[in-house]
């Protein structure tokens, strides 16, 4: 594809798409219903239906059964903490494979020229990014990850909070999944403005904006502080009546969701002429 039909590079062979960033037409005054339509397709399809269709796996084959998670044991936590880690290698490994190790679509559509692991650094690890941000992600955020995830499913096993059936409000749970992606935002937006204040940046926030020119790796090369926070999202079903499934959505929006925003391509070509959106530059 050519990324100069869609952008301009500049003299330093950074690339940029044409026109402006605009909100979602669900809060523009007064509603316009033909575009919500025309926005929601794009909205579900493909990351959220990703999100949910993962959160669905995990719940009928990797979760285990209420019974057992009545009781927090090293046992299911490390289950969890291994499926996790796994799908994450996995689902990240193959933008890193295709678009920084192979680099089948080269710059196009490339914000930063340069590729991270072209650029040693000594504000890394070793020196290397790359290795930085997948130990970080793999033995500090990851495991942080699975314990949001073990509380909550100890308290909906437990009844500590209420266990909606989808059974008895399947209207209100559908509903919640829809928002739950908006919940994230909200969320992350002021956990993310919290620790823009000059203290927390300097000692939380920086390890994350090292990696300025980020790769699927960087996704999730945080700070502790901020990788709990991060995740806590899901919390919030401990606030608001839901159920499990949802929660796992929630959770799931955050830490798959997160390399969106860290591919450093704003379009990913599947063919010659087809690309899908990685929504990065917002």
């Amino acid at each position: 594809m050519d990324d100069l039909k869609y952008g301009v590079r500049d003299k330093r062979g950074d690339w940029k798409p044409n026109g402006r960033i605009e909100g979602a037409p669900l809060w523009n005054w007064p509603p316009r219903l033909p575009k919500i339509l025309a926005w929601l397709p794009g909205y579900i399809w493909p990351w959220n239906a990703f999100h949910m269709a993962t959160a669905l796996i995990y719940w009928f084959y990797i979760v285990p059964g209420v019974e057992t998670m009545k009781t927090i044991s090293w046992g299911w936590a490390l289950w969890l903490y291994a499926v996790n880690a796994a799908t994450i290698l996995v689902f990240y490994g193959i933008f890193e494979l295709r678009y920084y190790i192979k680099r089948t679509q080269a710059t196009r559509f490339k914000y930063n020229h340069k590729f991270p692991g072209d650029a040693p650094s000594d504000v890394f690890w070793f020196q290397s990014q790359n290795l930085d941000n997948f130990l970080r992600s793999f033995f500090i955020t990851i495991p942080l990850w699975t314990v949001v995830e073990v509380v909550f499913l100890w308290c909906f096993a437990n009844g500590y909070v209420p266990w909606v059936g989808w059974a008895d409000h399947p209207v209100y749970l559908a509903a919640l999944v829809l928002v739950a992606p908006a919940i994230h935002e909200v969320h992350f937006f002021f956990i993310h403005r919290l620790i823009h204040w000059g203290p927390l940046y300097r000692w939380i926030h920086s390890v994350h904006h090292n990696s300025i020119n980020p790769s699927p790796w960087s996704s999730l090369s945080m700070h502790p502080v901020e990788g709990f926070l991060y995740h806590a999202v899901a919390f919030w079903h401990l606030v608001i009546p839901s159920n499990p499934i949802v929660a796992l959505f929630q959770l799931h929006v955050a830490g798959f969701g997160a390399v969106n925003g860290h591919l450093g391509f704003d379009k990913l070509e599947v063919t010659d002429d087809k690309a899908v959106d990685s929504h990065a530059y917002a």
